[in-house]
């Protein structure tokens, strides 16, 4: 495709060449043979067509006329020629006319070869890897980025931006899924593999086929998303009606495959070792391999339009085969237990299997009368033969199970219409004097509602039932509300009686045991053939609401008693002083006195509380037995009961105000303050630790005998019994003292309390041990000393360790701890600290006199030396 250049010098300027006529004649040949040679090619491009169905083809074919329409247009841009088209130009312009007309389809065509080769070069890969790829890349990544690039190409590039460059495209796409498809369903080895290779290749080219379709309408969404006024709106028909083709034959096989599996899976291996007839099963073997051979040798290509009849001919007889078959060994499988519908009862459930399995074989049959190739065929006639046998058991098998059925209905019917409402899971003769109770069930046998689901689907499968069960079926609703009503009412009663504790039963024994009677008639006489079933239920129903009544009005009245129980439960006897100063701590005396105090505060408010109990009680005696005395003979359990109620709630009172009084003396938190003082030469706590005791032990007494604040009832009744006169002189009072101060628990809270304030005053004693190495300041004879020494008259260094050991230890004194926090005991030191000062000071005074003393009667002594020698000279 070389351009031919003339045979001459070209040097000159171009306006000169433009006016030498041998030069103009010479360049204007040349660029005729320019303009044939450039419109031959342009002519031949034009009718070339890509060498293939696939889109490779089409890209190979445009980077060819990219190619050449380069070579062409490069010659083009070359000097000389330029020059030429200039000589001419300026010397015949109307000459050069044509000239540049063809000179511009090449520009045009080539940029159009460019642009088509370079967008459509960026897909290259894409569709590389429809061939070659797996079939979970092409699904899970080719597709997709290939309609992506697609998407791209018709929004960017000048060529492949109209309906009529994409849609032809696109075919070459769809075609060369589909090729993908056929290369991986190939039916000549397709039925030579092992099924579940079969089902996953298959599988494969059925996502594949339908990734195609889905990412094309996605991509169509995005492109209309992405604001272009080109929308994809292209005849998807030409696009997917082979593909969609594709995919239903796709679906066909793997249904194909799946039946002949399961068929295969029937007849496993291990069945023919465990069979009585091993030979039968080998036989039906062979029927799956008949019915699935006609698929191996097809003589026409499946996944072509043109053969849809066929193949709809070859898929109808294989589903005929199939459903005999299938229906055949489920019948034959299932006939012990066979599968129900919801809700449909054993026997008619049955019945209604085996009809469909027979309707379904009917409608095969009637198929394959409409078929007469079929029907006239060896197989067709072989399997009308097994239809006809298999329909006769099935017959043979609904006649065995109706009967069986309706003769158990007649003789089982009456018998059970004969039992009681109720049963009873307790005993009942004895007195119901705790809070277990009798306990009732519902007895309407579950045969019935059998008999009647039995019963109404016999009548709609056409079959006769026994008068009486149809009777009984006529009245299913009356009984299903019977049962419900039953039922209802039995858990109410069961909830209201486990409402009540033991002493409420006893008190309510009476109203329990009407109760009971009623009930009781459900149990022995009341039958389901009965006519007062309905106002068992209502009378029932309403004691019951009677008794509810009575329950939850005592259960008010206990809440109210229970409130004032709590409240006093919860007293707290402990009371401790509060300082305004956090570091000031009362003395013991006024500790203990202060909580003797407030005990005696709080004491008039809990008798309050109990005083209030017998007054709700009196409430529940009116509503129980209709008076108002507090001493009613039916309420003697219920007064009982509360009165021990009661023990046991002060005897927690004590307990809890005992442990919590404990927690506070081992608890490191100082509540009262103990002087430490120097008593008759010994050091001592104040007040010492047998009053400490003695204050402690005393404490506790007073917190137990609270209780004697509180009066015993009198025998059966909630009245206090009045003080006692045994003699003239001695009255008693009958308090839960005496029972509540023998409690272990409290005894057992007493001593532990004693024993932790004992080591508590043990370890403080220890604490005063160091101080003890003063005690020689008080306990030695000054007198004896400082007379030993005037006898001795010591030199002054003497005096001088006497006064500087006593200062020292005045002064050592003031810089010792002078408080110490022992658990709730906070020792105060400074008064002994003050003692061991005053007796320092008192030596070093002493000392003082002494040396001042003796001091003077040397200095006497001089003086009087001094004068005898004066006047002896």
């Amino acid at each position: 495709l070389k351009l031919e250049m003339p045979a001459m010098n070209l040097d000159r300027e171009v306006a000169v060449l433009a006016t030498v006529s041998v030069v103009v004649q010479s360049l204007k040949s040349c660029a005729v043979t320019w303009q044939k040679l450039i419109s031959r090619v342009l002519e031949e491009q034009l009718e070339k067509v890509p060498q293939g169905n696939g889109p490779l083809a089409e890209i190979d074919l445009w980077r060819e006329k990219n190619a050449i329409l380069t070579a062409l247009t490069e010659q083009i841009k070359l000097p000389e020629v330029q020059k030429i088209l200039e000589i001419l130009q300026k010397a015949e312009p109307k000459f050069t006319a044509d000239l540049q007309m063809v000179l511009n389809d090449l520009k045009q065509h080539h940029m159009e070869a460019q642009d088509s080769a370079k967008f459509l070069s960026t897909l290259e890969r894409h569709f590389k890897s429809l061939s070659t790829g797996t079939g979970v890349d092409v699904m899970s990544h080719t597709i997709p980025s290939l309609l992506n690039g697609l998407r791209l190409v018709w929004i960017m590039s000048r060529c492949y931006n109209k309906d009529e460059r994409m849609v032809p495209f696109l075919e070459r796409i769809s075609w060369e899924i589909s090729a993908r498809a056929r290369r991986v369903v190939d039916l000549q080895t397709l039925f030579k593999q092992d099924i579940a290779t079969a089902k996953k290749k298959i599988t494969e080219a059925k996502n594949t086929l339908e990734q195609w379709k889905k990412c094309y309408f996605t991509t169509c969404i995005r492109v209309e998303e992405s604001g272009c006024k080109r929308y994809w709106k292209f005849d998807t028909k030409r696009l997917f009606e082979k593909t969609d083709y594709m995919v239903s034959i796709c679906q066909n096989l793997y249904d194909i495959f799946q039946v002949a599996e399961e068929l295969r899976n029937i007849f496993i291996p291990e069945l023919i070792t465990v069979t009585e007839n091993p030979k039968a099963v080998e036989e039906l073997q062979k029927e799956v391999n008949i019915i699935v051979s006609p698929m191996e040798d097809l003589t026409f290509d499946p996944f072509i339009v043109e053969t849809a009849r066929d193949w709809a001919f070859v898929t109808e007889e294989f589903r005929e085969d199939v459903t005999v078959e299938i229906v055949k060994q489920i019948f034959a499988q299932n006939l012990k237990d066979p599968p129900r519908y919801k809700n449909h009862p054993p026997v008619a459930g049955a019945i209604s299997w085996s009809r469909s399995l027979s309707q379904r074989l009917q409608h095969t049959i009637t198929r394959f009368q409409e078929e007469e190739e079929l029907l006239a065929s060896a197989r067709g006639k072989e399997v009308e033969q097994i239809y006809l046998q298999v329909v006769k058991k099935m017959e043979e098998y609904e006649h065995e199970k109706y009967c069986q059925w309706r003769e158990r209905t007649e003789y089982m019917l009456p018998l059970l219409l004969k039992d009681t409402l109720l049963t009873v899971t307790s005993a009942t003769e004895e007195p119901v004097t705790t809070k277990k109770s009798v306990c009732f069930t519902l007895n309407f046998p579950p045969e019935i509602l059998e008999i009647i689901t039995e019963t109404r689907y016999m009548e709609q499968l056409g079959l006769p039932v026994p008068e009486m069960a149809r009777y009984m079926a006529s009245q299913e609703d009356k009984y299903l509300r019977y049962t419900s009503k039953l039922k209802a009412m039995l858990d109410r009663y069961h909830k209201l009686m486990e409402m009540m504790n033991e002493a409420e039963t006893k008190l309510l024994d009476q109203y329990v045991q009407e109760l009971l009677k009623i009930l009781k008639s459900g149990h022995k006489r009341v039958t389901w053939k009965a006519v007062g079933i309905g106002e068992f239920i209502l009378q029932c129903t309403q004691t019951i609401g009677k008794l509810e009544l009575l329950v939850h009005q005592i259960h008010n009245i206990s809440e109210d008693i229970n409130s004032k129980l709590q409240s006093i439960e919860s007293t707290n006897l402990f009371k401790f002083p509060h300082s305004e100063n956090g570091d000031e701590h009362p003395g013991a005396k006024e500790f203990f006195d202060h909580i003797k105090c407030e005990q005696a505060k709080e004491v008039e408010q809990l008798v309050r509380k109990y005083s209030a109990i017998p007054q709700f009680l009196r409430e529940v005696e009116r509503r129980v037995a209709s008076t108002n005395t507090g001493k009613s003979p039916k309420l003697a359990s219920y007064y009982a009961y509360w009165e021990n109620r009661i023990c046991q709630v002060l005897t927690q009172l004590i307990v809890k105000n005992l442990q919590a009084f404990n927690a506070a003396i081992v608890a490191n938190e100082p509540l009262l303050q103990i002087e430490v003082v120097l008593s008759v030469s010994e050091i001592t706590l104040q007040p010492n630790a047998s009053e400490m005791e003695k204050m402690i032990l005393q404490s506790i007494q007073d917190c137990v005998e609270v209780t004697k604040h509180f009066i015993r009832w009198m025998h059966g009744t909630c009245i206090e019994c009045p003080p006692q006169h045994l003699r003239a002189d001695e009255v008693v009072t009958f308090s839960f003292y005496s029972d509540i101060s023998q409690s272990p628990l409290i005894i057992e809270q007493a001593v532990l309390i004693t024993q932790n304030v004992h080591k508590l005053l043990v370890s403080l004693s220890k604490c005063l041990d160091q101080w003890k190495r003063y005690d020689q300041l008080w306990k030695t004879d000054k007198d004896t000393v400082l007379e030993r020494l005037a006898a001795e008259k010591p030199p002054c260094v003497i005096f001088d360790e006497q006064l500087q050991f006593y200062m020292k230890t005045a002064q050592e004194v003031t810089q010792q701890p002078l408080i110490i926090d022992e658990q709730f005991i906070r020792l105060q030191l400074a008064p002994l600290a003050s003692a061991v000062q005053e007796n320092a000071k008192s030596w070093v005074m002493s000392l003082g006199k002494l040396l001042n003393k003796l001091a003077r009667e040397e200095l006497f002594s001089l003086r009087d030396e001094i004068q005898v020698g004066v006047f002896s000279l």
